[in-house]
């Protein structure tokens, strides 16, 4: 019996690879990540922040501090928290929104909620003792959480709310990070800690005519309730007689087309790439369980989801969804020997995604709708999406797929959306077109930080990165970011964050007490460590390259050609091993003191 025969498949391999290779090279675009554009200039009034209730009203600050965190999300919640714990007392937090959340405060729009198990997707459950009310938080839920971190850990009267940072450059004489923002502030900081996150800097799509579109228009994460009625937790009630498009079909469509469809006259759908869509399976948390949970539960399961997710396949599977299905299932057990595990693995995938496909069959009754939504890639090639309603709303006589064979839409005008001719006249237009996350990190952050001699960070980084665990940056002293290059990409972004937030806190506690005024990694730490990146990679890239356009791999925009990665990738990439081991390396390096070993020092 071949290995192949041993797996559900409705065509041979070798017809998927073909069709998988297909669908992939029809979604190709020249301009990779660069057929997005900024909500600035033209589009600005689509980035404005529509919860503001009250417009904070102050003076200039010019202050020190011996840490400056930028960004209120769990990023910078959770590096406020740990340094709280480590006694490091004279911090502030620099962020744009109006409270803490990221990208919890900015997505509001109806239906959010977290599609990673709530119970290890909030950090310091343990410290707050909070338990969330569902296996999948909803955005207010969650939202409501980071506020309860803030008071906790007596954050909000160190932050500077609804205050954009423009600036930070290197004070060599001062041995201070000078951080200005657009109030006129100036902040010295002995460290700085930028803690953007990934998934805050909206973008739309570059389609012609769009700025002529004269119906109402907004981007998924600036929801206007005023025009759409209702509000996070309560029925749309002012969209009954009204023609609503909604451009994207990624994790924040799938969320809201359900409650879109119940609302809307009619609802159109324009979809250039289907996403796969499992169950969810949502309940609600059950007391007992709630009253029996011991000290450290939370961390043990957020370490049980991780170890399955890293292919670890533990015993007892504590969170026993979709996430850790997908990633336990590997086909190891039907491959006769090592040399066909990698064979066994991609037949593993092709049967999980021929189920997702089947699952769609039974849910949609029109068959070309249920065809056009059918995803023909790889499971991990765009974030797997889990929800009970998304499918069904197809069903519905007031929801249409438009469906663009993978090429986008043709333009906008004044009327509407343009597919293959066809005009879709619309009053309302909302963009579910998603976040920069592959973009440089400079322009997600809003600035360039000037090292020492006027060195600019995006100019520094242009030969590769130079980090020791993606946390703490060589040649710009003092300097500290929570991102995934050279870090680790994983479903629960959070976990890697957090786990970042607990080194460089124990960075900084040690540097406090040493009496540093400077610090860096050594040379050799930092080639290590670009060194463990490249290795780490293995089929990473390549895999990504195989794959449909999405921000997974940059639209295919960081590829010389299809199949083909550019020779600087490996270095700028993340950590291509299990997100386990990456854990294991920072909790490793903490516990045998490796700061003294790897970082550079000065106490002039």
């Amino acid at each position: 019996m071949s290995l192949e025969s041993k797996f559900k498949l409705s065509m041979p391999a070798d017809a998927l690879r073909a069709k998988y290779a297909e669908e992939r090279d029809k979604r190709i675009r020249p301009d990779g990540a660069a057929q997005y554009q900024e909500l600035k200039g033209r589009f600005a009034d689509l980035d404005e922040d529509p919860y503001i209730t009250e417009k904070i009203v102050r003076d200039p600050i010019a202050a020190e501090h011996e840490v400056v965190i930028l960004g209120g999300g769990f990023g910078g919640l959770t590096q406020g928290a740990h340094l709280v714990k480590q006694g490091i007392e004279d911090f502030v937090i620099v962020e744009r929104a109006g409270d803490f959340g990221g990208t919890w405060y900015w997505n509001r729009y109806p239906g959010c909620m977290c599609d990673v198990e709530s119970y290890c997707y909030l950090p310091l459950l343990d410290d707050t003792g909070y338990v969330p009310k569902q296996k999948y938080s909803t955005a207010p839920e969650i939202f409501a959480y980071c506020q309860m971190i803030g008071r906790h850990f007596g954050l909000y009267d160190r932050t500077l709310f609804q205050t954009q940072v423009n600036g930070a450059e290197w004070d060599e004489t001062a041995k201070r990070w000078i951080v200005t923002t657009d109030r006129g502030d100036r902040l010295a900081a002995r460290y700085l800690v930028m803690a953007g996150g990934i998934l805050h800097k909206a973008k739309l799509p570059g389609v012609p005519g769009i700025e002529t579109f004269k119906g109402h228009a907004f981007h998924t994460s600036r929801w206007d309730y005023d025009y759409t009625g209702g509000s996070p937790t309560e029925f749309m009630d002012k969209l009954g007689d009204k023609r609503v498009g909604i451009v994207g079909t990624g994790a924040t469509a799938i969320q809201a087309v359900p409650h879109l469809a119940a609302a809307a006259g009619h609802l159109y759908v324009f979809q250039r790439t289907p996403s796969s869509v499992g169950p969810r399976n949502n309940r609600e948390t059950d007391p007992e369980w709630a009253a029996s949970l011991k000290p450290g539960w939370a961390f043990e399961r957020e370490m049980n989801f991780t170890a399955s997710i890293s292919g670890r396949k533990p015993e007892p599977d504590l969170i026993d969804d979709g996430w850790t299905h997908i990633h336990r299932r590997d086909g190891a057990e039907r491959a006769e020997c090592e040399d066909d595990l990698a064979l066994a693995a991609e037949l593993a995938d092709f049967e999980r995604m021929e189920e997702v496909r089947a699952g769609i069959e039974a849910i949609v009754k029109d068959k070309a709708t249920a065809e056009a939504l059918k995803p023909w890639y790889g499971h991990m090639c765009k974030r797997p999406c889990f929800h009970d309603e998304y499918l069904h709303s197809f069903n519905r006589p007031n929801v249409t797929l438009v469906d663009t064979k993978g090429m986008g839409v043709d333009c906008i005008n004044e009327n509407g959306v343009v597919v293959e001719g066809n005009e879709y006249p619309l009053d309302l237009l909302i963009f579910s077109t998603g976040f920069e996350v592959t973009t440089e990190y400079t322009r997600r952050m809003g600035f360039d930080p000037i090292g020492p001699g006027g060195l600019a960070f995006s100019r520094h980084i242009e030969n590769g990165l130079e980090t020791l665990h993606g946390l703490v940056g060589r040649k710009f002293p003092n300097l500290f970011t929570i991102s995934t290059l050279q870090g680790a990409a994983m479903p629960n972004y959070v976990t890697m964050a957090h786990e970042g937030a607990i080194n460089i806190a124990h960075i900084l506690r040690w540097a406090i007490d040493k009496g540093a005024t400077t610090i860096q990694p050594t040379e050799e730490a930092a080639e290590g460590w670009a060194s463990t990146i490249e290795n780490s990679l293995g089929k990473f890239i390549e895999y990504n390259a195989k794959c449909t356009p999405s921000y997974f791999n940059n639209e295919l925009g960081a590829t010389d050609e299809v199949g083909k990665a550019k020779a600087w990738m490996p270095r700028n990439s993340v950590f291509g091993g299990p997100p386990d081991e990456f854990l294991s390396i920072l909790r490793g390096w903490r516990a045998s003191h490796g700061e003294e070993r790897d970082l550079e020092i000065n106490t002039d």
